[in-house]
């Protein structure tokens, strides 16, 4: 390329030339020093074709010296001034800083520059020197940084796009702070049309936006906006868009809407905007799209939705709306998408007002409560493209009639109660069929398909729990395949080669839940677009396989994995799950892994690893949950571990960890669930630094039980475990280690991981899949606590579950304990607890589980409530106690009941607990209530004797045999 003062002065030249010859022709040209800035802005840039062909600035030279006549550039017919630049999508690949030519320009009116590649830099401050603009779009461009304020004093403007300046991984690059949305909205009172989409605001609406009265479209999608949308921003005369999605802490509701309203897109979307739909809503007569999914909405859909004639798309999905009925979608004749999803609609069948909307392409009614039989009206749908009914009750048989949706190509019908035999024939009618879900129904699928046969090619099966007993041969030539889901199925023995490399753009292997015994070949290779892969619940042997380099999620926990790591797995830089627990595998912890900067879940739990704890948690860490329990694993815990400042959940459970209580974890500002039982902890449970406020903030399950504690209990930190007092009601939301989804082909990749608890309860074993949040929880028991039970406990109101047995604690059982009206399960067996049990114990109204066996306690046992209900092994050891459910009458209390004598019965107590403790061991129980979270499938196996009743009763969870949800 020539250097720049050459290029100028031969297209000076060239100009005066040509300029004389139009002049004489009387033909007016523009002006020289906007063609000079042109040119010199077109050669400030290098013109990228990788894309597409880009012929606007491309053929700039070959279209002559007069700049009016270029593609993307249109000139006043009077003055000849350039007053219209359009380079949208012209491959520009560069910065544009303040001395950009671009800005001598100065009679632009109008100026798009989107989709092109500004390479990150910001937009200049002289954007603002062109104060009669109109129009102004910088989409798409990868513009940075900060909106500079001078963009606030193009008060002329009445359209202005800002959005999508998104880098590599789809994060916004903008924001806009310094000025912020208030100065915008105040001084650009002519705004007809402003798009600000992912650009960071991090701001409440302002009110001003409400006075702009020419508004017709706004869009914020995605920007961080806080605080309660302003209802009067809906009654602006001229808005026909309001677009707010994604934007998590934006809350509000919606207004009464009026007559004169011309909206025709209203979308809310993943807001925390609550409340009802209102009859009004009748009133946006000209509504063409609400989008109100994954709100707080609420109630029963309005009959009045059926005035809305024109609407196309109708989406309520993942809200709390309900009804049993909904006839008005038979008025909705233009309605081509609908989306009912993930709320509480329980009809009796599939609405059968839906089969009048000869227009439908999209039917989403997936994950309801919808029962009766598959709908054979739904076959004269012939328009339909996709056809979600997937985690409902629906029964019967597939009809055959299906195949006549000739345009299908999305149908998910998982997780029913269909039954009988279907054959997989059935869907090769169905020639544009790329998404297929029929996982976890009660049906037998049959395929016949031979290799032989050509078949379109699938981009998702899910074929899970089909009463499958082989691979598919059919899915040999399913090249194009990105999902593959085969999980609870009975397939047996080797893992064939080409399942491995049937597709190289296979995503998702989920082959969990089988009986797979071992790989074809012992050298595997895996596609190298393979994101996710479960292996888990199967009997592989050998060494762990190693997956590419870019996996993300790696689940192989119940086989007979044996050996160590590979150390390739330190370079898994994308790694967000690694579960490996309940395997044979052994060595020590690779020290990469706490320096994985993506991992999110580290479970190693049940496995042989022994030496200590990887010292070397970094800084900047993500890493949510953290499961070492059950191994062999030795020596203190690294201080390391408070880096993990997301860190929810931490078991280091059943090892041989030797140390005092780690009081500086209680600075982990997100720490819930702390499982250290069965380890060799030891010493006073204390603060090491007296006055801190900021200890466990949010801890509400803790299990210490079964090692070497001493002391007092820590009333000190009774008083600071805030989640354990709060009372405020929550929602009543589970545990997880992610709260995130990606959808491929309109799958459900489960980036959420579920904390669990699994039970053992006089050898039958039951899993809750779940943890509630408000779930609280504290086991203390088989340890060497001495002195009295603190009445600061009965401020932990939270609680639902106490265990303080199996220690040395003496004097009376505390009155506050019947402060705590949470309680479900309470155990103060082998102590020496003495006195009488208070009477407020019966306003415990949930307390299921009781014990207080082998005290010293005396009395009455109090009657009424629950006490009505336990058993004599609830009293059982305590010789000065009387009254039902014991034979031990209370009548002549005082003269025939003595209370234990005491020094001399020390000892003799003592050995009475040792003896028990070793029948409790001969007959199956250990210490403890808590037997452990876990995440997943994964199964623990500690066990408990009365912890069982109050989980079975109160939360009863429906199961599934496993795999990734189908």
């Amino acid at each position: 390329m020539a250097s720049s003062s050459t290029h100028f002065f031969l297209l000076s030249l060239v100009f005066l030339m040509i300029s004389f010859f139009q002049l004489s022709s009387h033909q007016q040209l523009c002006r020289k020093d906007e063609y000079l800035a042109l040119m010199q802005f077109k050669y400030s840039f290098v013109i990228e074709r990788q894309a597409s062909t880009c012929p606007k600035v491309d053929l700039w030279k070959s279209q002559g010296v007069d700049c009016c006549s270029w593609e993307g550039i249109w000139c006043d017919q009077n003055t000849s001034h350039v007053i219209g630049l359009d380079l949208s999508s012209s491959c520009l690949f560069g910065s544009i800083n303040s001395s950009s030519s671009l800005f001598r320009l100065g009679h632009l009116q109008y100026l798009n520059l989107a989709l092109n590649d500004f390479n990150f830099s910001k937009i200049p401050s002289t954007m603002g020197n062109l104060t009669r603009l109109t129009y102004l779009n910088l989409s798409g461009s990868y513009f940075s940084g900060q909106i500079p304020h001078e963009i606030s004093k193009l008060s002329n403007l009445a359209k202005l796009d800002l959005s999508f300046n998104l880098d590599y991984s789809h994060q916004g690059l903008l924001e806009l702070r310094r000025p912020n949305l208030n100065s915008l909205a105040q001084n650009l009172t002519k705004l007809e049309w402003l798009d600000l989409s992912f650009v960071d605001i991090n701001f409440p609406i302002p009110k001003a936006l409400a006075n702009m009265s020419s508004l017709t479209y706004l869009h914020f999608g995605q920007c961080g906006l806080l605080g309660k949308f302003p209802t009067d921003i809906f009654q602006l005369p001229k808005l026909q868009v309001l677009d707010l999605d994604n934007n998590w802490e934006l809350s509000g509701s919606f207004p009464e809407f009026y007559s004169h309203s011309q909206l025709r897109v209203l979308d809310v979307a993943n807001t925390t905007f609550s409340g009802e739909l209102l009859v009004s809503i009748r009133m946006l007569s000209s509504l063409e799209y609400l989008d109100v999914s994954s709100c707080n909405f609420s109630g029963l859909v309005p009959s009045s939705i059926g005035n809305l004639t024109k609407l196309l798309v109708l989406n309520l999905l993942n809200n709390s709306f309900w009804g049993e009925n909904v006839p008005f979608f038979s008025n909705l004749t233009q309605l081509i998408d609908i989306n009912l999803r993930l709320n509480q609609f329980t009809f009796s069948e599939v609405p059968s007002s839906l089969a009048s909307l000869t227009y439908l392409m999209n039917i989403d009614l997936s994950d309801n409560h919808i029962t009766g039989h598959f709908p054979s009206w739904i076959t004269n749908l012939t328009n339909l493209r996709q056809l979600l009914l997937g985690s409902n009750m629906l029964q019967g048989s597939l009809p055959s009639s299906i195949s006549r949706l000739k345009n299908l190509e999305t149908l998910h019908l998982s997780s029913n109660n269909l039954i009988g035999i279907v054959e997989f024939d059935t869907f090769l009618e169905l020639k544009f069929l790329k998404v297929l879900r029929l996982g976890f129904n009660n049906f037998s699928l049959v395929t016949k398909t031979t290799t032989k046969r050509t078949i379109q090619k699938f981009g998702t099966l899910g074929l899970s729990s089909c009463n499958l007993r082989e691979f598919p041969d059919f899915l040999r030539n399913q090249s194009e395949l990105n999902v593959l889901g085969l999980a609870s199925n009975n397939i047996q023995g080797q893992i064939p080669t080409w399942i491995l490399n049937m597709s190289a753009s296979l995503w998702i292997l989920d082959l969990s839940h089988n009986n797979l015994t071992s790989f074809e070949e012992s050298f595997l290779v895996f596609p190298s677009s393979l994101l996710y892969l479960d292996l888990s619940f199967n009997f592989l042997k050998g060494s762990l396989p190693i997956p590419p380099l870019s996996i993300l999620f790696y689940l192989v926990s119940k086989n007979m994995f044996n050996g160590e790591i590979p150390p390739q797995f330190c370079n898994m830089t994308s790694l967000q799950m690694l579960d490996l627990s309940h395997n044979n595998l052994s060595g020590r912890m690779r020290r990469c892994f706490g320096n994985l900067s993506s991992m999110l879940v580290l479970n190693l739990e049940g496995n042989n690893f022994h030496g200590p704890i990887l010292e070397t948690w970094e800084t900047g860490n993500k890493l949510k949950a953290i499961k070492l329990g059950q191994n062999n694993l030795q020596g203190k815990l690294p201080r390391s571990l408070d880096n993990c400042k997301m860190l929810e959940f931490l078991d280091l459970g059943n090892n041989k960890i030797k140390d005092t209580f780690p009081f500086w974890l209680g600075a982990l500002p997100e720490l819930r669930i702390l499982i250290f039982h069965s380890n060799r902890f030891h010493g006073a449970i204390e603060m090491k630094v007296p006055g801190t406020d900021l200890l466990f903030p949010k801890l509400h399950i803790i299990d210490l039980s079964d090692n070497g504690f001493v002391g007092t209990l820590p009333i000190d930190f009774f008083a600071r475990w805030n989640a354990m007092t709060d009372l405020e009601e929550k929602n009543a939301t589970y545990l997880h280690a992610y709260n995130h989804h990606f959808m491929v082909n309109h799958m459900i990749i489960p980036y959420q991981f579920p904390y669990s608890m699994t039970i053992t309860n006089k050898g039958e074993k039951i899993e809750y899949a779940k943890i509630l949040e408000v779930f609280s929880a504290m086991d203390l028991s088989c340890n060497k606590f001495d002195g009295e039970i603190p009445e600061a406990i009965g401020n932990l109101k939270q609680l639902q579950l106490l265990n303080l047995s199996n220690n040395i604690l003496v004097g009376p059982i505390p009155i506050a304990l019947g402060y705590l009206t949470n309680l479900e399960a309470l155990d103060l067996s082998q102590n020496k607890l003495t006195g009488r049990i208070p009477t407020q114990l019966t306003q415990l109204n949930f307390l299921e589980v009781f014990n207080v066996s082998h005290n010293h306690l005396t009395g009455p046992i109090p009657t009424g409530q629950q006490f009505d209900t336990f058993e004599n092994s609830s009293f059982d050891g305590n010789l000065g106690l009387c009254g039902m459910p014991l034979s031990r009458k209370c009548d002549h209390y005082n003269s025939e009941v003595l209370p234990p004598s005491s020094t001399s019965k020390g000892n003799e107590d003592s050995g009475l607990l040792a003896e028990f403790s070793w029948k409790l061991v001969l007959l199956g129980y250990v210490c403890g209530f808590l037997i452990g979270v876990v995440i997943g499938n994964i199964v623990f196996t500690r066990k408990c004797e009365w912890f069982m009743k109050t989980f079975r009763v109160k939360y009863p969870t429906r199961q599934r045999k496993g795999g990734m949800k189908d």
